[in-house]
């Protein structure tokens, strides 16, 4: 966890932080409002961190990122454990240095975790065990439900029996500390910095056709490809990367599961519950102002986030 102090100056100085579901058009808001506000951008997003999935995690293009400073993206090798806890710490480094150059920061992503992480802070847990997670990743998720179950029935009460990362996160905590997780709830430690959350919401029939037609975009610009190249070289099937939607479907249409045609109907109807599921998270989020982007440009939603964040922050320019 970062530990330096920010100033008092500095502890004045809001983030942006920008939530929504997917295919909302968060990430074009944000590069449109970063440009205006002399800002840099914080990607809180679990796979545009990894190298190799710029089609598949639908990466903000290469001019946008010549233009606008993006921090986390691309960064790591596909192969690679990344956790929230290693986000919030990345995260408050970054922003220190950002506002080291005298500049301010924006946080944009749909990792509901991630979000979480700044939003309501994270318990002195102990760090992630690459080893043992991998060992549960391996288990049915049944198995992990009914171990939490025994281990820790508030924890195994509170998250959702499908959620796999929380209930990996919770026995691993169990596993190192001796203690339940939920013995730790309660002593987050909160974000050095006041946040200006803003969520971008979308007509639900209007955020499907876009998903739909984010699916069609990816396989034109060679997300089988993509994906494939990444199967070949033997991504470990318990990682990140193997889990993610596209990449989860494809592999199993290159194991012969399935034909291309099934994989792509199962990615566009997954992406459609991921970002149902993103949205309801987000609506629990206190102090969140929404804003209805349907059938309004980039630039008219940006500048209302600029006005969001200056009545937010007497120190915006």
């Amino acid at each position: 966890m970062f530990t330096e102090t920010p100033s008092a100056l500095e502890a004045r100085i809001t983030v942006l932080l920008l939530v929504g579901p997917t295919a909302v058009g968060k990430s074009a808001v944000a590069a449109w409002v970063a440009e205006r506000a002399g800002a840099e951008v914080i990607s809180a997003d679990a796979r545009t961190i990894f190298r190799d999935l710029a089609v598949g995690t639908d990466r903000p293009p290469p001019d946008v990122l010549a233009r606008v400073p993006h921090h986390l993206v691309g960064v790591l090798d596909p192969g690679a454990c990344y956790d929230a806890a290693m986000f919030r710490r990345d995260c408050e480094r970054i922003v220190s240095e950002i506002h080291a150059r005298g500049r301010r920061a924006i946080v944009v992503g749909g990792s509901t975790l991630y979000v979480r992480a700044l939003t309501r802070g994270l318990f002195p847990g102990p760090p992630g065990d690459p080893t043992l997670r991998r060992e549960l990743a391996q288990r049915p998720i049944e198995e992990l439900r009914a171990e939490l179950v025994r281990a820790d029935p508030e924890a195994a009460r509170r998250i959702h029996p499908g959620d796999r990362v929380r209930l990996v996160r919770a026995l691993e905590v169990c596993r190192k500390t001796g203690r339940p997780i939920s013995s730790f709830w309660g002593q987050e430690t909160p974000f050095p910095w006041p946040l200006v959350k803003v969520g971008l919401v979308l007509d639900r029939q209007e955020m499907y056709r876009r998903i739909e037609a984010r699916v069609e975009r990816m396989f034109a610009q060679g997300l089988v490809g993509e994906a494939r190249q990444l199967w070949e070289r033997g991504v470990p099937p318990e990682s990140q990367v193997a889990r993610t939607i596209g990449y989860r479907e494809l592999f199993q249409h290159f194991a012969g599961e399935f034909d291309l045609a099934e994989a792509k109907r199962r990615i566009v109807r997954s992406t459609r519950a991921y970002a149902r599921r993103q949205l309801a998270w987000f609506r629990a989020e206190e102090g969140v102002h929404w804003i209805d982007v349907t059938g309004r440009t980039v630039a008219d939603v940006g500048g209302e986030v600029v006005r969001l964040w200056r009545d937010r922050d007497g120190h915006l320019q």
